[in-house]
């Protein structure tokens, strides 16, 4: 567990590697809950009466410890996407962590996707409220102790640098957003500069260089990864050329268009050099498979993924 006060220990891309070998796979399980699109066995972890929030905040916890216990085997990580849980108000952080337990007592990594991004203090204290904790007159609170979270980079490479710090003391990873899988990311990360190429390179090169500090330069792979969308495999070649020892974070299989097969660049330094993130394509294999439990079904689909990503690497 990633603990800002934790004794050193393995940082986040050694623990990944690790993680990865032993699974002999690199597939992140995406947690995107939606309390109106549930698998069928949350409602009886409900109760009968209470507030809105409260039962809607059980039944999230019941499906994705459903998913987890079904897909998580053939999984390195779980990529809770934070926003589903903080629109539940307080009883959605309370089932955020909650699913974090549960995601790290089936062996998974967790990566907090909330593409944070703010200055100074507010940096800082996305930093503690993820992967650290926060210092008070009457003790630390510990925040939610993922491995690794997302982060935004376009208020500039201080923000950067200030969540980074958090991380690297809970010796934990960041995720830089750097070319996302959105059909929008083209208005903005696809940008060409007046010094010549699009804005997403710039960015790429900032990732770089924020891995290669504090010692990362001499390690297999840095603890700063960067989010690369699935669905613009044609990128992925000049990403690794530009960041040759980072981890992608690979979001768009299945649902939004994106295939493993297209991906083989993104494995070539390491086979934990790769992370295919898949949400909906898991939770909702079922409806794509005629007879099939959501469970048996959310398995398959992840199997599927892992043995195409592994033979890739």
């Amino acid at each position: 567990m990633a603990d800002a006060d934790a004794s050193p220990g393995p940082g986040f891309a050694d623990r990944l590697a690790a993680v990865v070998a032993g699974r002999e796979s690199q597939v992140v399980l995406g947690l995107d809950p939606d309390p109106a699109q549930l698998w069928p066995v949350a409602p009886d972890a409900v109760p009968a009466e209470g507030p809105p929030a409260e039962r809607a905040a059980r039944a999230v916890v019941a499906h994705c410890r459903a998913l987890i216990d079904a897909a998580g085997p053939a999984c390195v990580a779980a990529k809770p996407q934070l926003a589903c849980f903080e629109r539940l108000g307080a009883p959605g952080w309370a089932a955020l962590a909650e699913v974090v337990e549960d995601a790290r007592a089936a062996g998974l990594l967790v990566l907090a996707d909330g593409k944070r991004g703010d200055i100074a203090v507010s940096a800082a204290a996305y930093g503690q409220a993820l992967v650290g904790a926060t210092p008070t007159p009457f003790g630390p609170v510990a925040g939610l102790g993922a491995d690794a979270f997302t982060a935004s980079p376009y208020l500039g490479i201080d923000t950067l640098e200030t969540l980074l710090e958090s991380a690297r003391g809970a010796r934990a990873g960041m995720f830089v957003l750097v070319r996302t899988s959105n059909p929008g990311a083209a208005d903005l990360e696809d940008a060409e500069l007046a010094e010549g190429g699009p804005l997403w390179e710039r960015v790429a090169r900032i990732v770089h260089d924020l891995g290669t500090v504090g010692g990362g330069g001499d390690a297999v792979l840095h603890d700063v990864g960067a989010v690369v969308g699935a669905t613009v495999p044609d990128h992925v070649g000049r990403m690794r050329e530009l960041m040759p020892r980072t981890v992608f974070l690979l979001p768009g299989i299945g649902a939004q268009g994106g295939r493993v097969e297209d991906l083989a660049p993104a494995f070539a330094p390491h086979r934990a050099a790769g992370l295919v993130t898949a949400s909906r394509s898991i939770a909702s294999a079922h409806e794509r498979a005629g007879g099939a439990t959501p469970q048996s079904a959310a398995r398959a689909e992840a199997e599927r993924l892992r043995a195409a990503a592994w033979a890739l690497a």
